[in-house]
């Protein structure tokens, strides 16, 4: 597919090939082939030169015709058809010569001449046919069509060429499931398992258990999983890499070739008489030879690189797809960071490893064919040469063996970093509240220095093995004409022997500098692919936990039969003895006390834990309501529909039902509004009621609700389960098992599941429960009193005292992180900017820049090297330069030195320089390469760093428009690049730039009149890559904006996977990640198409340089001494390799520049104030009253809108309680922002003893004042850590705040106690117990001023009045303020502030305002307090 259109012009080479071989042959007919010191003036089958000349004429005029005709959309050629019938005809005569010349026993001429006749044949034959319709346009033309485009205007998306079908995800996946099912055939007995295709299916009823997959099983039999990955992968992608090795290996065949030409080349130099047209052939040859190079190594390169990227597509699909089907108890172990480095790290490993692949054995075989032609050039001496491979091989296996150990090192280092980062992303309002940034930024740090500290011992050791293969042509040089000088006088090292023996060298230097790179790969990816393998191989959830059976009327829809439930196999059972039956159409309301198993109940059912006993059974479909809402990034809509059709009259009846009509009038594009990433523009409410309306829209038979009324207001909660659960809501012909704290509904339930320790303590209908007066009976009089009201419709509670609770433990959430009101302003105040298309859009996508990588970015990034580095660095590649170019004169010099007697004299004085020389260059390569290593460290140290400072220092409002995918691509893939790509880009160019430099001085001492040839090519040259560049950097940015949406859709999957698979949505989340990866790759693909266009493009360039020196030489043969000629030839063979180089590592750079371009991307992001002051005034104690005092305080969400606060004055005394209450949007949340500065004041100022906040650093005003969120925000990491991040309190300050909390029974029976380590989010401590952490933190903080966020939503009654008289007793002497939504808890308070469209509406006591009967009475009788 690229530049060489088919087999046709394939075999004209070939033809023309073995005619020049027949017509030299001729010439030398009783001789070796091609050996110049057997040149002879017999001439028995002498071709002249006029036929060679007319072929290849003929072979130049009809090779572009199928390229052209192609271009033109015809399979066939006329011309080349008449071509082959003609040359077939006149070749039938020769034919008969020679075969009577083959009976004559003239065998190797005559045959080679057969052989020709056979493929002129075959042409003919070919040509009969069409070739078959191209997939893609010819490459030759589309990368040229590309650039010119990306050259007159940046690139967009919609420029890029579709995938072709054999590299969409769906036709990948496709050929490795059958060859993946192909190799579970034979690991596991017949019978076992399911087919595959049954794996993603959704049936109208239900059959076969969604997540179950032949792709992933588990390989019993244990062979490494990474092995059979790899051998999956080999099967899928091996025919297509090995066509591309056959290029491979057609590109070493005229390698080899080359030496042998450059030989008759300097033999015709030496003999005077040989007529001038041989030496045109020769210097034609080698420009014919180097092209033909250029084009195989470069389809080669097409191949490697398409295989490259179906493996990544692969992989990515491999990982996603176990991500829908890892059990919960493996997903612990597997954390986010983790699994986003495995499809961004060791997927780009593998693909570097695909490349690098061929040359682990195609090296030693090229390196043992050199040492065979040197051989036969200098006889036994050639062997010495292997000493040197002999002590670079073990002493590089042995580098490499450190290096892989390092690298796992710096990988598992890397995870902790990644999946912190993606905790940090998560729970960075939490961190902003708290003024924790600095002990995470801590922990960051102390993360990166492991991570860069194996990075560096691993660089350092890279460096040695460079420098060792670097410097192994000059040891083998060295040793081989040290032994051929020494071992007999007589031996004389002409121009001849030494530049064929350079030449040879110079081809083994290919494999020996590729050598480390192909090991060094090689290492990386078996770390990669053992990760990959653990991963894959980790516990899955079984179908069988859980027997799906299809919906049946008047039958038991749920049923639990001696159940012993784990979340592991080998772990204590969580559930046991766990027996229940649930008619078809009956409401089952669970409860019992924080951690007694209600959670798991439902879990058990839906399969998410291991069945140890017993059975499980559920008919019908299924739809779950987790604890925390799961929320998509898209709009409202789709995420109620969750892939459904619309039916309008049904979607508004959900609308209605789950009291989210009211919220469509508030947000910006009503149901079209974007929800963030986690929901984080809705409050706790709104998300529980957008989930819990995905539920009910879906029309399941069976729903499990756990606990979704416990972030709504009461009289919402009412509402729902009104107008959804209850006994006439939309679902009472469904089966619904609710868990639940609000007491009130239990009466209205069918049957009612009481669950303590893990166990069902008592189970039956509510009256039954009640006339058995037992455990539940007690705690029903106890906590609901006699109060009830009669119509059932609202619980009814007369005024409250503080000891009294309510019935129903329901709120709308105030912060939590998630300021409800604070993100719907924000997201009107970006919708002014946008056009009605747009409105309600809230998250940016990630931007690509356009044009060339500014010179800036380059500056940045040395900047941070240093200028010390770059002086060092620039001096020892000169340095090591000018010691190459030296030792090579130095050659040259010993070339030309005419024996005297058949000898030459000083060869130990030759060999000292020689040696001096090489060595020096040596030692300075070594210092090349590792100073830019450890450059490199250093700036990606200092990258790192302001990433994440300028990430940290942003405010919430940037978070709130920022996927977490595009901040995670940047600390992930963006710093690997920076870490290792840019750094290793850097010493290829360098070093290639340098030798070319040197190259281009020698070809002008040599031959001066080069330098007409060398300037128009220099000019071209600098044209065509600057022409590409443009286009090129535009494709990496492009590639890496479509990277973040991989990682979003990602990071969305694994959070809501218990989700995706109760509604049995697997195949269209995979068939969405299929086109999220298809869209990275479409990027992906002409970037690598156009770097293969370029480097074909400047490799011609450099073979028109060797046959510019080439004839130049060959017309001054009168005037050239042949070491010179010599060393010029053999240095000009090495411009295209050099080139080559050039442009890869010159492309890797520019375009991992990018990185840096798009790390520093943040910089100019707007920030919060500074965290602290310096020289700051502020007392150590403060505040020591804890009085606020707002004066005209007013607050926009930005300039232009309307106030969120205006003229707000207030004066809170020290040790008063404030309650603040009001509609949604009112302002209550704002307050709690302007206090917290989260929002910086419009207008006015707020005092807090006396001290305008506005004047002191954010840390400063956050930490001595504490907020209790609803949401409960745990990080991975010890409970220790999680309640003191500083570690500032005593071992008996933590105990005795777990003691306030009520958790210290539960902490002292955890075997490490304080050390207990928490997973990520938390998740193995269930929603209570995390609100209770939370607890003690504030108790551990000790402020004179508390802002509570009533945060007992998610714990039973009797906990929560223990958390409610804690906060009364701890808290007594400090300032609180309840932004409240159970108007019960401020009924006692000193005061209540009633907030209205941003102003105050009325303020006093609450017995005071009662009497007034105004707002807060309406809203005292809509809650049942009146």
């Amino acid at each position: 597919h690229i530049c060489i259109p088919g087999v046709t012009i394939y075999l004209i080479y070939l033809c023309f090939l073995i005619f020049l071989a027949v017509g030299i042959s001729g010439l030398f007919p009783n001789k070796v082939l091609l050996n110049p010191c057997t040149m002879t003036n017999k001439v028995s089958y002498l071709i002249s030169p006029l036929p060679l000349l007319l072929f290849f004429f003929l072979l130049s005029s009809s090779s572009p015709l199928p390229l052209f005709e192609r271009m033109k959309g015809s399979r066939s050629s006329v011309l080349l058809f008449l071509f082959w019938t003609l040359l077939v005809l006149c070749s039938v005569v020769p034919l008969n010569v020679n075969v009577q010349q083959i009976i004559d026993q003239m065998l190797f001429v005559s045959l080679l001449s057969s052989s020709v006749f056979s493929l002129q044949l075959i042409e003919l034959i070919l040509s009969c046919f069409s070739d078959r319709r191209p997939d893609v346009v010819v490459v030759v033309c589309l990368p040229v069509s590309l650039m010119v485009r990306g050259y007159r205007r940046p690139l967009q998306a919609a420029d890029l060429w579709s995938l072709r079908d054999q590299d969409s995800s769906i036709q990948i996946m496709t050929d490795l499931e059958k060859f993946w099912s192909q190799s579970c055939k034979q690991e596991k007995p017949a019978g076992s398992g399911t087919s595959w295709s049954r794996s993603w299916s959704r049936s109208g009823g239900v059959s076969a258990p969604t997540e179950e997959t032949l792709l992933l099983r588990r390989n019993r039999k244990g062979r490494g999983y990474g092995l059979f990955l790899l051998q999956a992968l080999g099967r899928s992608f091996g025919f297509y890499f090995l066509t591309g090795t056959l290029c491979l290996l057609l590109h070493d065949a005229f390698m080899f070739a080359v030496p042998q030409v450059l030989s008759l080349l300097l033999s015709f130099m030496r003999d005077e008489d040989a007529a001038m047209w041989k030496g045109f052939l020769f210097a034609s040859l080698l420009f014919l030879l180097s092209c033909l190079q250029s084009l195989l190594h470069h389809q080669y390169m097409f191949h490697c690189f398409t295989v490259g990227m179906r493996v990544k597509t692969a992989v990515m699909g491999l990982v996603y797809r176990k991500c829908l089907l890892i059990s919960s108890a493996a997903r612990r172990q597997c954390t986010l960071g983790e699994i986003i480095n495995l499809v961004s790290a060791d997927t780009q490993k593998l693909m570097d490893f695909v490349v690098y692949f061929n040359s682990l054995w195609v090296a030693p075989i090229e390196i043992a064919l050199c040492f065979y032609f040197l051989w036969q050039l200098l006889g036994p001496s050639a062997l010495a040469g292997l000493t040197a491979v002999v002590l670079i091989f073990p002493l590089n296996g042995f580098i490499a063996k450190l290096r892989s150990k390092l690298q796992e090192v710096q990988m598992k280092f890397m995870d902790g970093r990644i999946k912190l980062m993606n905790e940090i992303l998560s729970g960075v309002k939490i961190l902003k509240f708290y003024a924790w940034e600095e002990a995470f930024l801590r922990r960051i740090g102390v993360l990166r220095d492991g991570e860069l500290w194996a990075l560096k011992k691993s660089q350092i050791l890279y460096s040695v093995s460079l420098a060792s293969f670097n410097s192994s042509s000059f040891l083998i040089a060295f040793l081989v004409f040290a032994v051929y000088v020494l071992i007999d006088e007589r031996n004389v090292l002409d121009a001849q022997k030494i530049f064929v023996s350079v030449a040879l060298i110079n081809i083994l230097k290919t494999p020996l500098s590729q050598l480390p790179f192909a090991m060094s790969t090689a290492m990386q990816a078996v770390v990669s692919l053992r990760r990959l393998g653990n991963f894959l191989c980790s516990d899955e959830l079984r179908p069988d936990n859980v027997e799906r059976l299809p919906h049946s009327i008047d039958a038991v829809s749920v049923m639990i039969e001696g159940g012993t439930f784990s979340w592991t196999n080998e772990g204590l059972p969580c559930l046991q003895r766990i027996s229940m039956k649930v008619k078809t159409g009956s409401l089952v309301a669970v409860v019992g006390h924080v951690g007694s198993g209600k959670s798991s109940l439902l879990a058990a059912m839906l399969g998410e834990m291991e069945r140890r006993s017993g059975s499980v059974s559920i008919k019908g479909s299924l739809a779950y309501v987790p604890q925390q809402a799961w929320i998509q990034n898209a709009s409202l809509m789709n995420n109620i529909l969750f892939g459904e059709e619309r039916t309008e009259s049904w979607y508004q009846r959900v609308l209605e039902a789950c009291a989210l009509l009211p919220d469509l009038d508030i947000l910006p594009a009503g149901d079209a509004t974007e929800i963030g990433e986690k929901g984080l523009n809705l409050s706790g409410g709104q998300r529980q009621r957008v989930s819990l309306a995905r539920a009910v829209y879906r029309k399941s038979d069976v729903y499990l609700l756990d606990d979704p009324l416990s972030a709504v207001d009461a009289h919402v909660g009412q509402h729902i389960f009104d107008r959804v659960i209850g006994p006439r809501g939309l679902l009472k012909d469904k089966t619904r098992v609710l868990v639940t704290h609000g007491l009130s509904f239990l009466s209205k339930a069918d049957l009612v599941l009481v669950m303590d320790g893990g166990q069902i303590s008592e189970i039956g209908s509510y009256m039954e429960l009640m006339d058995r007066k037992g455990v539940f009976a007690k705690f029903i009089h106890t906590f609901s009193g006699n109060r009830r009201r009669d119509s059932g419709n609202r619980k009814s509670v007369s005024r409250l005292s503080m000891t009294d609770f309510s019935i129903d433990l329901s709120q709308e959430q105030l912060i939590s992180c998630d300021l409800s009101s604070a993100s719907v302003q924000m997201m009107e105040a970006v919708d002014q900017d946008l056009d009605a298309g747009d409105a309600g859009k809230l998250t940016e996508v990630d931007k690509a820049h356009t044009g060339r990588v500014k010179l800036q970015m380059y500056r940045e990034y040395f900047k941070t090297v240093g200028l010390l580095f770059i002086m060092t660095i620039i001096f020892l590649c000169a340095f090591q330069q000018a010691s190459s170019l030296a030792y090579s004169y130095w050659l040259s010099l010993w070339a030309d030195e005419a024996p005297v007697n058949g000898t030459q004299s000083d060869h130990n004085l030759k060999l000292s320089v020689f040696a001096a020389l090489g060595f020096t260059q040596g030692i300075a390569m070594f210092g090349t390469t590792l100073a830019i290593a450890l450059g490199g460290i250093v700036a990606s140290r200092q990258l790192h760093a302001d990433l994440l400072h300028s990430v940290l220092h942003s405010p919430v409002s940037f978070f709130e428009v920022t996927p977490s995918g595009n901040l995670l691509n940047r600390f992930s893939r963006e710093m690997d690049a920076i870490d290792c790509m840019i750094p290793d880009g850097l010493k290829m160019m360098l070093g290639y730039l340098f030798k070319l430099l040197e190259v281009c001085i020698i070809l002008l001492l040599a031959t001066p009149f080069t330098g007409l040839v060398l300037l128009p090519l220099t000019a071209v040259y600098i044209f065509i890559q600057s022409f590409y560049v443009v286009s090129s950097c535009q494709l990496r940015r492009l590639e890496a904006v479509s990277r973040s949406p991989i990682y979003s859709h990602f990071n969305e999957t694994v959070q809501g996977a218990s989700v995706i698979r109760a509604f049995g949505e697997q195949r269209r989340f995979v068939l969405h990640a299929n086109r999220c990866i298809d869209n990275n790759q479409e990027a992906y693909f002409p970037r690598f198409v156009a770097t293969r266009w370029l480097a074909v493009n400047l490799e011609f360039l450099g073979n028109l340089l060797v046959l510019a020196a080439a004839i130049l030489s060959v017309q001054g043969r009168d005037e050239l001494s042949p070491g010179i000629v010599g060393l010029a030839v053999s240095h000009s063979l090495q411009v295209t390799g050099i080139l080559s180089w050039i442009v890869r590592s010159w492309t890797d750079v520019e375009n991992n520049i990018v990185s840096v371009e798009r790390v520093k991307e943040y910089d100019n992001t707007p920030k919060e104030a500074a965290w602290t002051i310096e020289d700051s005034f502020l007392p150590a104690a403060w505040p020591t009253t804890g009085n606020i005092q707002f004066e005209d305080y007013g607050l926009q969400y930005r300039k232009g809108l309307d106030w969120a606060l205006n003229d707000i004055n207030i004066d809170i005394q020290d040790r008063e309680k404030v309650g603040i209450v009001g509609r949604t949007g009112a302002g209550k949340s704002s307050l709690a922002l302007g206090i917290f500065r989260i929002l910086e004041a419009a207008k006015g100022r707020i005092f807090i003893d006396g001290i305008d906040i506005a004047q002191i650093g954010l840390h400063d005003l956050r930490s001595r004042i504490t907020i209790i969120p609803q949401d409960p925000v745990l990080f991975s990491g010890s409970l220790r850590m999680n309640l003191d991040p500083f570690d500032t309190c005593s071992e008996a300050d933590l105990w005795k705040a777990l003691e306030l909390a009520h958790l210290s029974s539960f902490v002292s029976a955890l075997p490490q106690k304080l050390d207990h380590e928490c997973c990520e989010g938390g998740e193995n401590l269930s929603l209570g117990q995390r609100q209770l952490l939370c607890l003690a933190r504030a108790l551990l903080r000790k402020t004179r001023i508390l802002v509570l966020d009533e945060a007992t939503a998610a714990v039973d009654l009797k906990t929560d009045q223990l958390i409610q008289s804690t906060i009364r007793s701890q808290f007594g002497d400090c300032t609180v303020l309840t932004i409240a939504h159970r108007l019960n808890t401020i009924m006692d308070y000193s005061r209540v502030i009633v907030m209205d469209r941003g102003c105050i509406s009325e303020m006093d006591s609450p017995s005071q305002l009662l009497r007034q009967q105004t707002h807060f009475y309406q809203m005292c009788i809509e809650a049942g307090l009146v």
